[in-house]
């Protein structure tokens, strides 16, 4: 053993060089297809580059060569995981280039829907998040009532992700009177069904309303699982700090900014639909780091399910039209348009040609659960858009990624991939 000892005393010690690491496309982290080349030094980042451009499927040149209804659900897939916000963002410019606004109900509608979209952006977050650090059992939590939320999409559009649910004028159709109700199968028991219709009784505002009440709970259980947990503070506590200053110069938005102190938010700033109507409060962070930014999204989904309910009792008690009634934009119904010549012809130009836009340049932008969304769209007067921009929100933070890791070790990449919620859909458009 002496001998042996001395052999390794003997060794030259192994010389530390910096190296070059590549982070993803293929990785669980990467929250899609995100390649990170890092600098290293030993474990610590020096520098980060990100890449981006692997999923680019050209959403802004395919919008200007298709009528202007027919790229609706596109935006849906821009960033899947807040699908009726990216299309509000679209529909809005349209309208405000028509110069249309949509009935109240329609506007009403739009605002839940825009709530219980971010609610389920922020359960996915949450999910992955808790994944991405070692914290399995808040992933299986949040989708529970992402699955839930989603029955409610399938219920309004007959899709649970891509909804096309928004039109310009309004929306698709008035929310269901009955929500579709579980099946039995070989691979359900009954107790299971009865649990799983117990919410379904009624309409579509009935099951939302349960939802909500019971919402208020399961964030609560999220938070017990993780807010005071030590591994959970350790991993995000002053783990990519920004400052206010340094968040607004970066450009960004949403809880990205807020969790840096800035009280920013469009639906205070710039209201659009109901927003001036509802009651609710924005929360902010203090310190700008990844935990900060956890507990500003914990409480807006508080703060989504409190509008939301604030919306549930206005559409119970205000029934009305859920559509502009200018044929020229939005069709005519199947009645309608099996009894008047008139009204088919404008349904079937309606659906081959589309309608016309007059010329004109126009920003809309609405407040995505990941930061501002906009949509800049130049008509030139034909029934197609000659320019469509759309501003994303992860694009500008994914900017930021070689700032907010330098310094870091390689371990918290991943909280600070997780903190900036990124889905690659928008950022490579």
């Amino acid at each position: 053993m002496s001998v042996m000892s001395s052999t390794v005393a003997r060794r030259p010690v192994a010389e530390f060089h910096n190296y070059t690491l590549n982070f993803g496309p293929q990785h669980p982290a990467a929250h899609g297809v995100l390649r990170l080349i890092l600098e290293m030094d030993g474990e610590v980042v020096q520098h980060a580059d990100p890449h981006v451009g692997l999923l680019h499927r050209a959403t802004e040149k395919l919008a200007e060569s298709k009528p202007f209804n027919q790229s609706i659900g596109y935006m849906d897939r821009l960033d899947y995981m807040s699908m009726m916000c990216n299309e509000h963002a679209y529909v809005r410019a349209i309208e405000q280039l028509l110069d249309i606004e949509p009935p109240e109900r329609a506007q009403w509608i739009r605002t839940l829907f825009d709530e219980v979209t971010r609610i389920l952006n922020h359960l996915m977050w949450l999910g992955a998040n808790g994944l991405d650090l070692g914290a399995m059992t808040v992933f299986l939590y949040c989708f529970r009532e992402r699955e839930n939320l989603l029955d409610v999409y399938e219920a309004v559009s007959g899709a649970r992700m891509h909804a096309t649910y928004y039109r310009p004028g309004g929306v698709y159709r008035d929310l269901p009177h009955e929500m579709p109700k579980a099946q039995l199968t070989r691979f359900r028991k009954e107790e299971d069904i009865k649990r799983m219709n117990a919410w379904r009784e009624g309409s579509v505002l009935d099951y939302l309303d349960a939802f909500m009440e019971d919402f208020f709970d399961r964030v609560d259980d999220y938070e017990t699982l993780l807010t005071d947990n030590r591994i959970w503070k350790q991993r995000n506590v002053g783990i990519g700090v920004v400052s206010p200053e340094r968040a607004r110069q970066l450009g960004f938005t949403g809880p990205m900014l807020r969790g840096s102190g800035v009280a920013w938010d469009l639906r205070k700033k710039q209201p659009y639909e109901k927003y001036r109507e509802v009651e609710f409060d924005i929360p902010v962070g203090v310190n700008g780091d990844c935990y900060d930014r956890y507990l500003v999204r914990i409480e807006e989904m508080r703060q989504s399910a409190k509008i939301c309910q604030q919306c549930i009792r206005w559409l119970r008690g205000n029934p009305g039209s859920v559509m502009a009634g200018n044929y020229k934009v939005a069709p005519p119904s199947r009645e309608e348009m099996k009894d008047d010549m008139e009204a088919l012809i404008h349904h079937f130009k309606l659906f081959t040609e589309g309608y016309c836009v007059p010329e004109g340049e126009t920003y809309a932008a609405v407040e995505a659960p990941k930061g501002e969304f906009g949509c800049y769209l130049i008509s030139d007067g034909a029934n197609k858009p000659f320019r469509v921009h759309l501003r994303a929100p992860g694009f500008a933070h994914i900017s930021a990624m070689d700032e907010m890791t330098r310094g870091h070790m390689l371990s918290d990449v991943v909280a600070v991939i997780g903190t900036m919620d990124i889905v690659f859909g928008e950022i490579d458009r």
